[in-house]
């Protein structure tokens, strides 16, 4: 059954359920790709939570145990994390489907679009 542009399973704005699928990154983004059955653009955007924050959280863990350059190195990339995260919680508030590149493939085929 397709859905109204802008309609949810949850009965939230899409642009506002898309913005949460990021609040707590990959955590989110299960919870969303779990609730959500109808609307695509907010499955879009919890898939790509998933796939997008997911690797950076493991990668941000594997860093952090390496002395030194790894510290360096995972405080780098939690400081671009953040950065990423604010973007694409944005984007999802605007109603904007901004693509990432290898994360953004695997959201649209477990979205379906």
């Amino acid at each position: 059954m397709e859905t109204q542009k802008g309609k949810t399973t949850l009965g939230i704005d899409e642009n506002i359920e898309a913005l949460l699928c990021y609040v707590l990154g990959w955590v989110t983004g299960i919870v969303f790709l779990a609730l959500e059955r109808e609307n695509k653009f907010v499955r879009f955007h919890a898939a790509q939570s998933l796939a997008a924050f997911l690797p950076l959280f493991v990668a941000v863990i594997i860093l952090g145990v390496i002395p030194f350059v790894g510290w360096f190195l995972s405080l780098i990339l939690s400081l671009l994390t953040l950065l990423l995260w604010l973007f694409l919680m944005f984007k999802a508030f605007k109603g904007e489907k901004y693509k990432l590149p290898i994360a953004g493939d695997f959201a649209e085929k477990q979205s379906g679009i």
